[in-house]
């Protein structure tokens, strides 16, 4: 699942990275679904055109995207994305065999390591670990990148969250909500690669509601935030 918002350039790229035959040959019938996030060029048409399911997310703002795009998901397993070409599609079969291998329900990755440093303006990485370091603190679940939009988890792990954030922070909430809730994790180093297209992140305002998102989240009485119950819907051949 990859929120897109302008990003018509990109896709190709993106799409066609995701290795399907290769998902296919180790038991994984993939869907990519596409959330336009209210575009102002082609991005619907060109994802349509490179036979991706289109969801429409009028109301702009990147957690409205996921829980547009969660909302039509119907996969066993949801692995997410953006559209920028920065995160690695293609390391989509190792991914996948960790979540199975590992018995684990909800897996993030870490993006923040010295091989990936050139791929990230600085001002961003020194935010990304700040952020990182005050939500390890705050919900100690040992995570190093809270910030990291690359995501792979059983899909009945939605159903047991309770995420409310409807922009950037919702990538930090659903990590802590998950791992919360008591659902299996692990956090795993990827390869990030550089920004292609136009920056969407506004550095000050994303990172003072993050901040803000932390703190209410913490202090949130988790009630609605329950583990559901885990079934093995699906392992790969």
């Amino acid at each position: 699942m990859i929120p897109a918002l302008n990003e018509a350039p990109n896709l190709p790229t993106v799409v066609n990275s995701v290795p399907t035959s290769a998902l296919r040959a180790l038991g994984w019938e993939t869907e990519v679904i596409i959330v336009d996030n209210a575009s102002t060029d082609d991005t619907a048409a060109v994802a349509a055109a490179l036979g991706a399911t289109v969801v429409s997310q009028p109301e702009r703002g990147y957690g409205n995207a996921y829980h547009a795009g969660f909302r039509a998901a119907k996969g066993d397993v949801i692995a997410t994305g953006d559209a920028d070409c920065t995160y690695p599609f293609d390391f989509l079969p190792e991914l996948l065999g960790t979540l199975a291998e590992a018995d684990v329900e909800f897996m993030t990755t870490n993006r923040l390591r010295r091989e990936n440093r050139s791929a990230m303006k600085r001002s961003h990485t020194v935010a990304n670990y700040a952020l990182s370091a005050l939500s390890r603190a705050l919900f100690r679940n040992g995570l190093r990148d809270s910030q990291s939009g690359m995501w792979v988890f059983r899909r009945y792990v939605w159903d047991g969250v309770d995420v409310k954030s409807t922009g950037m922070a919702f990538s930090q909430e659903i990590k802590n909500a998950a791992t919360r809730a008591g659902y299996r994790y692990l956090e795993v180093p990827i390869e990030y690669r550089n920004r292609q297209g136009e920056v969407k992140l506004n550095a000050l305002p994303d990172g003072m509601a993050n901040l803000r998102q932390l703190f209410e989240h913490r202090f949130r009485r988790p009630a609605a935030e329950r583990p559901a119950r885990y079934e093995r819907r699906h392992t790969p051949a």
